[in-house]
């Protein structure tokens, strides 16, 4: 392929990893299972950090910032949440280091070894517990609605950039109510801030609904997810909602004065987001050319190609392209010239590839016809407007690209989602053609293991829309007690 990009049809893989260093977002890390989230890669990040911090914000929640480092003796307060974890804790034993005696390296000093071990936060449910056990006394401390941006550790064995890397960025909300209905309340007012997030900035369609008892997370009475179709049909779990009930609140004695002067636990909920969702817009979105970015969150809205032969030329250009910039900067657009001496080619090339909404040619021509072409990434299609007109014109454009990729996706999302009554057909579908499959299930972890086992298909949620009214389980054969949602996933 052109630009040294592997084609998705050849190796879906190999395509979203060259995507991802060949347009700058990441390159790998000197620690294996390690990412380096490169400038334009983090810009990304902090577009869509923006929006969600803003909704929480808005909605009453505080950003604060917790440990690193978690006592060991903290996860042993809660099983099941470590459960969950055990496996990818990095765990510090020293606290150290020393010149080997030939001087010619460092080795672990012995002397350093820790009274008791520390965990690096593979989240940080416990450490924010431990502190809440010290903040809550009465219900007028209620409720407390802190979230904080952080990074976190979990020793991943099989890695990809974004998706699943040994260290990667999150936000992690964590709050305590006074009732169950309150703290429900909150985790569904969560996952409709994720779902907003998804669909009207990362321009990702997304399926709401409840995990299964055995895909929910490790200590919660209850798991809602935003479950997402990547473009080669596999499911992408985008963001997740937790009510905790008391678990964390009995496993660490965070009880609270009620209104009636008895003691009471309080409940809570955990939800978080993280880097992963860059990765899903490369592949919700992205194509043989490179990244397809929705405006509300590139980094660069418009990128303006000056073309000139000579420097005359390029001084006559240049002052239109000032103005332009001057204008779009007004409007909060974020624009960028590419003013190098690179070919006008390589510079197409070059920008299609990262992906930014609208190229905007300027030419000698142009300038004398007081206008500029506008080429669009999503669609390829090009025009000419006048200079005058230029700036509403681009101001429409990013608003019609914008719904367009979502567009495009939800089309996507839409033709590749199955309704199945045979196992048979189910297989068939899973194993050949790929994509979301909307059946009944029976409700027993057994049916839903044989499934993951034989296909490794796992039930993504229970949506919100589920009706199982008069279906049959594709498996068992059994009346449904669910519709739900089956798929691979990442």
């Amino acid at each position: 392929m052109s630009k040294g990009i592997t084609s998705q049809k050849d190796n879906y893989a190999t395509w979203y990893t060259d995507v991802i260093i060949k347009s700058g977002l990441a390159d790998y890390g000197p620690v294996k299972g390690t990412m380096v989230i490169k400038p334009y890669g983090y810009e990304l990040w902090e577009n869509i950090k923006s929006a969600l911090d803003k909704m929480l914000k808005d909605s009453g929640h505080v950003n604060a910032y917790f440990p690193l480092f978690i006592p060991k003796s903290f996860l042993a307060s809660e099983a099941k949440h470590v459960e969950g974890f055990a496996k990818e804790c990095a765990v510090v034993t020293h606290h150290r280091l020393r010149t080997t005696e030939d001087g010619q390296g460092v080795e672990v000093d012995p002397e350093s070894k820790l009274e008791e071990e520390v965990i690096v936060r593979p989240t940080s449910e416990t450490v924010i517990w431990a502190m809440y056990k010290k903040w809550i006394q009465s219900y007028r401390d209620l409720p407390l609605l802190i979230n904080q941006w952080a990074n976190v550790v979990r020793w991943e064995m099989r890695t990809r950039l974004f998706l699943r890397t040994t260290e990667f960025l999150w936000q992690e909300g964590h709050t305590a109510h006074e009732t169950n209905e309150e703290a429900e309340q909150e985790t569904l007012n969560i996952l409709s801030f994720y779902q907003n997030l998804a669909e009207d900035y990362l321009a990702i369609p997304v399926l709401t609904g409840i995990k299964t008892d055995a895909e929910k997370f490790a200590g919660a009475e209850k798991t809602y997810s935003i479950e997402a179709m990547m473009g080669d049909k596999r499911a992408l779990q985008a963001g997740t909602s937790h009510n905790l009930g008391q678990n964390f609140a009995k496993a660490f004695d965070v009880t609270f004065q009620d209104r009636e002067n008895k003691e009471e636990f309080v409940f809570a909920t955990s939800w978080g987001v993280s880097t992963r969702l860059v990765g899903g817009v490369v592949m919700a979105h992205g194509d043989d050319n490179g990244l397809v970015l929705p405006p509300k969150i590139a980094p660069i809205q418009v990128i303006i190609i000056p073309i000139a032969k000579t420097d005359a030329d390029k001084e006559t250009v240049m002052a239109h392209v000032n103005d332009i910039v001057s204008q779009c900067l007004k409007k909060g657009i974020r624009i960028k010239v590419d003013d190098s001496n690179n070919s006008p080619g390589f510079k197409f090339n070059e920008w299609e590839l990262k992906g930014v909404p609208i190229r905007l040619e300027i030419g000698v021509r142009d300038v004398s016809n007081r206008e500029v072409v506008l080429a669009r990434r999503d669609s390829g299609h090009k025009q000419s407007v006048k200079l005058d007109k230029m700036l509403k014109s681009i101001q429409n454009l990013l608003d019609e690209i914008q719904k367009n990729i979502l567009h495009k996706a939800t089309d996507f999302r839409d033709k590749n989602t199955y309704k199945v009554k045979s196992y048979n057909e189910f297989k068939d579908i899973i194993n050949k053609t790929g994509g979301f499959i909307r059946c009944g299930w029976d409700g027993s972890e057994e049916t839903e293991t044989a499934i993951k086992n034989e296909t490794k298909a796992t039930i993504r949620c229970i949506p919100f829309d589920s009706n199982p009214k008069g279906m049959k389980c594709v498996y068992s054969g059994k009346d449904a007690l669910y519709e739900v949602i089956f798929a691979k996933a990442y």
